[in-house]
């Protein structure tokens, strides 16, 4: 393995890093009957890192939350939790993951989430490459929202557009 080829060419670097404070609001509240569940921090999407990542924060309410499991044909996916007890799939078994655990899962691993702890919990997510995943998010917020219940064929088209396939 070596590192990859060169992508910048100056001599004598620059200016061009971004700081995202702690305290920085989230950019996307689910919140299904109007009671706030997760909150999603955009910390470092596809669009702002050139596509070489997505990284995001998913803190998590107390309530279950989760995705079923499910593989991804164009990305990888880790998880690396904060704080808190979040439930892993690695596609083998379900195992509580606490703070500091980590799981990487490559393209066509078979792989989820839950939070079934009854507290809080907080992790961060990283897609690479980069892919739009922030459209994928806002889309399931707003149906938490309204409480709309999509059709199969809905939810099918919606994990069609954003490369996730249910199992």
């Amino acid at each position: 393995m070596s590192y990859p080829e060169a992508r910048y060419f100056g001599e004598n670097g620059e200016t061009s890093g971004v700081l995202r404070r702690a305290d920085t609001p989230p950019d996307l509240v689910v919140a299904p009957g109007g009671v706030v569940g997760t909150q999603v921090h955009y910390l470092g999407t596809g669009g702002s890192t050139d596509g070489k990542f997505g990284l995001y924060r998913w803190d998590m309410a107390a309530r279950p939350s989760g995705p079923s499991p499910h593989f991804h044909r164009t990305i990888t996916e880790s998880f690396f939790i904060l704080s808190g007890t979040v439930r892993l799939y690695d596609g083998n078994a379900w195992v509580d993951a606490m703070t500091g655990d980590y799981l990487h899962v490559p393209e066509g691993g078979i792989h989820a989430f839950r939070n079934e702890s009854g507290e809080p919990a907080s992790m961060l997510l990283l897609f690479a490459p980069g892919a739009p995943r922030e459209a994928y998010f806002e889309e399931l917020a707003e149906i938490a929202a309204t409480g709309r219940k999509p059709s199969d064929e809905e939810w099918t088209e919606l994990y069609r557009r954003h490369d996730q396939y249910m199992v």
